[in-house]
């Protein structure tokens, strides 16, 4: 990634709590090519992710299928998700998107927006967003209605 997309995303990472600690794990993306196989790249790369994450965590993928949220509505979603207890993986696929395992492994799906990122802006966007809700759940001045 570009160093002002880990710049962006690690800013928004410290402003949050240990809480609502966020930790990128990255899964390295299969090899795209003009011939490859993309379904088997995004299968593979599927089965990297779920292998990376721990049982007991709760599963949000983000895509296109999911649940839009305005501010207001995130809020009282990571505020569940906090309530919860358990850790959360969100998982943001590659550029085809996620793989049908993550799809059914996840117990909500998370649609940013109707609007296309580019790919790297995607983490950038939801470390932005969570600092966002958490400040909205706690009076913070960043997030001003």
């Amino acid at each position: 990634m570009p160093a002002w997309v880990s710049a962006g995303f690690e800013e928004y990472a410290r402003r949050l709590p240990n809480e609502c600690g966020l930790k990128l794990r990255e899964i390295v993306p299969g090899q795209r090519t003009r011939n490859a196989d993309v379904a088997r790249i995004v299968e593979d790369e599927g089965t990297r992710m779920l292998q990376a994450i721990p049982f007991d965590h709760h599963v949000v993928a983000l895509d296109l299928g999911g649940k839009e949220w305005d501010t207001a509505q995130f809020s009282g979603v990571l505020s569940r998700w906090l309530q919860d207890g358990r850790d959360v993986s969100l998982l943001i696929g590659g550029p085809e998107g996620l793989s049908s395992s993550c799809r059914q492994r996840a117990k909500e799906s998370w649609r940013l927006s109707a609007l296309t990122f580019p790919h790297p802006m995607v983490r950038v966007i939801v470390a932005e967003q969570l600092y966002r809700a958490w400040s909205l759940l706690h009076n913070h001045p960043y997030h001003r209605p």
